[in-house]
Order: C-alpha cells, then structure tokens, then sequence
C-alpha cells in the first residue's frame, strides 16, 4: 500500500512526492473543544484526520497524495464555558492556513485539500480558502465531509439525519476509531439537557455560545445510539465521497487571478488561465 501519512515519510521522500506533479497535498482541519461528558476533545481533530487517511489510500493509485498531521485547534470559542477547549481567532486560524499554503508551494505541492471536522470551522474555512487559494495561485478546497457526502449519512444515522454534536454520529465514529476514549458509563448523563436550547430565529446570524446551544452537558443528539459498525461505515461512507471530490478536476481548475492589475479589461469566460 503506498504510505499517504505525510509524518512516516522523510523529507526526501515527500520531495519525491511533489516531483511527480500534480501533487494534492491533505490537511485535516478540527478543532480542541468539549464533546459532553463522553467524548474526547480531540473528537473532531481525530475524526478528520481519519477520513482523510482513508480517502487517500483510495485515491493514491491515481495520483500523488500525502495527509499532513491534523490541525488541532479551531475557531471554537463557542465551547469555552465547558471546559477543555482551546480556540483560535479568525485572523490567527487564516494565518495558519496561509503558512501551511505557502510552505507547499514552496515544496512543489500543486493542490491543497483542507478537510474539516468541525461546524465552527465551516464559515471561516470557506473564507480563507478563497483568498488563499487567489493569493498564492493554488487551488485550494474546503470541504466538510459529514455534509460532502449527507445522503449516505443520512441512510446510516437511526436518531439523527446528519451530525449534531458529541451525539449519535460522533459517539459512533470514535467507537470506531478509539472505543478505549468513549465514556460508554457517561451517555445517560449526556442527555439529561435541562434547561431547554435556544435554538435562534432561522434566516439570522449572530454568536451564540454552546452553553445557550446545549445547556448543562454541552451535548446534541442522542450518543446512546452510536455504535462502532455504524461508526465504520461513516467513516468508510465519507472517505469514499471525498476520494471522488480529490479526483474531480471541476474543483481543482486553477484560480482565476481576479487581483491582477487589468484583469478587469480581460476575458470573462471561464480562468484566465485555463
């Protein structure tokens, strides 16, 4: 099986990696946050990360792909009043995103993947890509793989149709992973939400911190519904859609660079340098 974890390689051998052109290199993005009284903080970090993995070694016999370590902090803010989270400001997460994009370019990396396992991260990856990805003239993709591939996630889950938090999906995909990190003896006490969540007015945008969100045990869903077979096939499920979306050349067309002087006098069809 060719190796695609970036931290067994050495320097050499990931040089090698990059020379054969066209190189995609991966970065799971999560988060250090509290997921109830059950799961691990490093949940969302791990869950990427193993997607990731996974989807590399099936798209690793038509291309050269490499996974970088997971990127364990996020904009997570919203977690703090529960304790065992560590977060980012947005302006210090695009800056890490921004010197790990630099550094591949510089090392003949032609592609950059961010996967990412937390909802927090949705917004401000987004962004950052964008801008990245015109400034240093690298294609870069975010995605979310529990949404890349909701259908079949939807088909798997039994309480919930997508992630929540610390619930059903989560507490089934770290059984997969790490059974030895669940709290199994702390689930009934996961679900014991009092009072009730505000849930906001849908249309409109504003902070809301976890402790409005999901009061007293910072948990949304049902965990006591996971399980670790429903566990390996989300995981196995979401690997297999990103694989696709590694190998989609639609999502990897080079960046149109809209902040060259002139580019306003230009053509408008498709890249300008397609």
């Amino acid at each position: 099986m060719t190796e695609v974890d970036w931290t067994r390689l050495t320097g050499p051998e990931i040089r090698a990696v990059a020379a054969r052109g066209n190189a995609l290199a991966v970065l799971p993005v999560g988060s250090l946050e509290q997921h109830g009284p059950h799961l691990p903080v490093i949940t969302d970090t791990r869950t990427a990360w193993e997607i990731a993995i996974r989807a590399a070694r099936l798209a690793a016999p038509d291309m050269p792909v490499l996974v970088l370590p997971g990127m364990w902090t996020g904009m997570s803010e919203h977690h703090l009043p529960f304790g065992g989270t560590i977060t980012l400001n947005f302006a210090e997460f695009r800056g890490v995103l921004s010197g790990v994009a630099r550094s591949l370019r510089a090392l003949g990396f032609a592609r950059l993947l961010l996967v990412n396992g937390h909802g927090g991260n949705i917004d401000p990856l987004s962004v950052a890509a964008r801008e990245l990805a015109v400034e240093y003239g690298l294609p870069i993709v975010s995605c979310t793989p529990w949404n890349v591939a909701a259908e079949a996630v939807a088909g798997i889950l039994e309480q919930q149709k997508g992630p929540a938090h610390a619930c059903e999906a989560e507490t089934s995909v770290m059984l997969a992973m790490t059974p030895d990190t669940v709290r199994t003896d702390k689930l009934e006490e996961a679900v014991q939400q009092a009072p009730a969540a505000i849930t906001g007015r849908p249309g409109y945008s504003r902070f809301w911190s976890f402790s409005e969100r999901a009061p007293i045990t910072g948990t949304i869903g049902d965990p006591r519904a996971g399980t670790a077979e429903k566990g390996e096939r989300l995981l196995n499920a979401m690997a297999a859609a990103l694989a696709q979306g590694m190998a989609d050349p639609i999502l990897w067309r080079t960046p149109d660079p809209v902040w060259t002087p002139g580019r306003g006098q230009g053509p408008t069809a498709g890249s300008a340098l397609d």
